[in-house]
Order: structure tokens, then sequence, then C-alpha cells
């Protein structure tokens, strides 16, 4: 039994080390694979040291790896979380472990205090990996990190039960580390069952977080990080929905970059590409929190406003306009000054339908270009434009 736990904890270990090589920016992995390794170690020095007729240093050797193993999980969690990884913790935990470990298996031979003092080290390390996973987070991650940090609960409880019993039954009952058949093997067997849980629950968190990563990047514009087109229409399908029910008004901003292609033509597409990251910034920078800003296609963007009149959405609108006029950008010595146009629009003029929404501000943006670029049209002064001429004209 042993030594299948050891080989089953030496894969996991392989697979997370192959993970983290694939797992990009996704911080911990390594760690936690190290932990897999030191876990799979002491389970083989635990068979060893059956057999063995000297094996006090080969408890103490076990011990470590231990330890190492759930300082390793505890930082590997930090990391995860994109936290700075806290050392000093489980190193104090580790050190004390192993100096008392020494203490009661070569100097003052203790089985059971050795017992109690590495069973509560044990409990304590897992009650800070569920403390840093039992937390507020958004699904499917949370059913992952609730399963995981359960699971260092039970293990931590197993630790803390094991320890109180050792202090309550009569001095000596645990003398041997092996004594006590068939308690012992059942005990290791269900701790190992727990490991492995919280493993699995380590890979459910990597696979959320992998699933989640891929989901925003087909979500977003590779080149300015915005939304893209087709999770603009998503957001607008919804909003439009939300907006029917409450009665609420929809504006819509569209955004040009005024002679993008001079831009390209003189300058080249490389610092055309850096004048969108520099416009999407800034839009990002200007807009509220829920608002929603995409790259809709080329040079132009788009903004989705909730709960926002046109006259609203064209003061917001000239804001953006001026903090990027106001932008001064530089590529190889040479300044860049670039400005945008803007078209408003909001359901209150032309309805819900994202289609037309879209249709009424392109219509004002091509009329803010027509004017002389630089500047911000609503689609309700067009109407009302259109409405005056048709009057002049009757």
């Amino acid at each position: 039994m042993m030594l299948m736990i050891s080989m089953l904890t030496l894969l996991l270990a392989g697979l997370l080390a192959l993970a983290g090589l694939h797992a990009g920016n996704i911080r911990g992995v390594r760690l936690w694979a190290l932990a897999s390794l030191c876990y799979s170690l002491a389970s083989f020095i635990t068979f060893a040291g059956l057999t063995s007729t000297s094996s006090g240093w080969l408890i103490v050797l076990g011990v470590v790896l231990v330890m190492t193993a759930n300082g390793l999980q505890l930082c590997g969690i930090q990391a995860f979380k994109g936290e700075r990884i806290r050392w000093r913790m489980p190193l104090l935990i580790a050190t004390a472990a192993l100096a008392l470990s020494i203490w009661f298996t070569i100097i003052d031979h203790n089985a059971d205090a050795r017992a109690i003092t590495n069973s509560l080290a044990f409990a304590l390390i897992n009650l800070l990996c569920a403390r840093a996973l039992l937390i507020r987070i958004e699904q499917p991650l949370r059913t992952a990190y609730w399963f995981t940090g359960i699971s260092f609960v039970v293990m931590a409880a197993a630790a803390l039960t094991r320890a109180a019993t050792i202090h309550l039954v009569p001095a000596g009952t645990f003398a041997g580390l092996y004594s006590q058949i068939p308690l012992v093997p059942t005990r290791f067997l269900f701790l190992s069952l727990i490991l492995m849980c919280v493993t699995f629950g380590f890979i459910l968190m990597l696979n959320y977080r992998l699933i989640t990563n891929m989901q925003a990047i087909a979500l977003r514009d590779g080149l300015t990080g915005a939304l893209n087109r087709r999770s603009l229409e998503e957001e607008a399908i919804r909003l439009q929905a939300r907006c029917t029910r409450n009665g609420n008004t929809l504006a819509i901003m569209m955004i040009d970059v005024d002679h993008f292609k001079l831009i390209n033509d003189h300058s080249g597409h490389q610092v055309g590409d850096q004048v969108l990251q520099r416009l999407a910034a800034v839009a990002q920078a200007s807009i509220r929190r829920d608002d929603y800003f995409a790259r809709y296609g080329g040079e132009e963007f788009c903004i989705l406003l909730p709960d926002t009149t046109e006259e609203k959405a064209e003061v917001l609108a000239d804001r953006l306009r001026e903090a990027y006029a106001a932008l001064t950008m530089e590529f190889g010595g040479a300044v860049l000054q670039s400005t945008i146009s803007i078209g408003v629009a909001d359901s209150n003029h032309v309805g819900l339908e994202f289609s037309a929404l879209v249709t009424a501000a392109d219509q004002a943006l091509y009329h803010a270009k027509q004017a002389g670029r630089n500047r911000v049209v609503a689609h309700s002064v067009l109407e009302n434009n259109v409405q005056t001429q048709g009057m002049v004209t009757a």
C-alpha cells in the first residue's frame, strides 16, 4: 500500500511538472509538483523504515519531507492566487518540527512526544492552507478552491485527532512508529486518500484557471485588450434584455481614429498598433466601471453605456476626446499628435436593437468626420437637422 501511494504521488508530481511547463503565467504549479515529489519520497522512506533496524534518521528525514511538502503547498497557493510568497511561516514550522523530531528521535527518544508535536505542526500548516483557499471568489474557481480547502481542513482535523488520541492514551501505547497494527495502516491510507483529494483539488483549480484564461483570450482583442466584436454583441443582448425589463436607457459610442491610414502609411503599422493601444488605455481609464469597451474593427472602437442617455454619453465622449487629443505620443524620436471622432446614440431615439444603435452612432460618426474630425456628434442632432431642413424645404 505504501509503495502504491508512493508511486501514485510520484506520477502526480510528474503530471504537475508537465502542467507547469504549459501553464503559461500561472504561478505555483511547480511548487505543488515539488510538494508531490516530497510526499512520494516520504512514503517510500516510510516503507523503507518498516524493515530498518536503525530508522531514527529515516523518521527525521520523513518528517522533513512531509513538512517541506506542506510548506510548498502553502507557498504554491499564495503564488497561484497572485500573492507574494511568504516563506517565513512554513520555514519556521518546518524548522521547529525538524528540531523536535531530532530531539525526540535521536537525543531523548520519546515516540509519543514526537508524534504529538509533528501532528500539531502538520495540522497548523494545513489550516493555513485551508484559510488561504476558503475565500469568496467567483465561480467556477470557488468550487475548486473550497473542495481543496475542505480537504486541507480534513487533514488538519485528522492530525489534531491523532495528537489528542496519543496524548489521552496511557504513555507507551504508541511506543513504536508502526505499533497498533492495523490502526496505523488505516490512518496512513486515510491520510493518503485525503492527500490525493488535495492534489486533485489543485489540479481542478489549475484546470478552471486555464479555462478562464482561454475564455478571456477568446473574448478579448489581442492587440488592445478590449472586448472583441463577438463578446460586445453578446453583452449587448444581455443589456438589451435588462433595459427592456427595467425601462432604462442604453447609449452607445462609436469611435474612430482620425487619419489612421496616414499614420500607417507615414509611420508604419507598428506605430499604428501602438496608437490603437494608447487609445484603448485612455478609453479604459475614462469609462465607468459598468461600461463595455470593445474594438469593433480596424481603428474603430465601440463603448456600450448602460443606464445612460445620449446627453450624458455625449459629455463622456467629449471628455474622452479631449483626453486623447491631449496625449503626446513619441515613436523613434518623432512626436505624434492624434485625434478621434465620436458618434453617439441612445435607445430613446433609435430603440434597443444593437444593430440600430450601431447604425445610428455610425451615422453620427460619419458626420463628425465630415464636419472636420476631432469632435463628438449626437445622432439626435442629425435627426433634428433633417427635420429642420425638411420644414424649410416645405
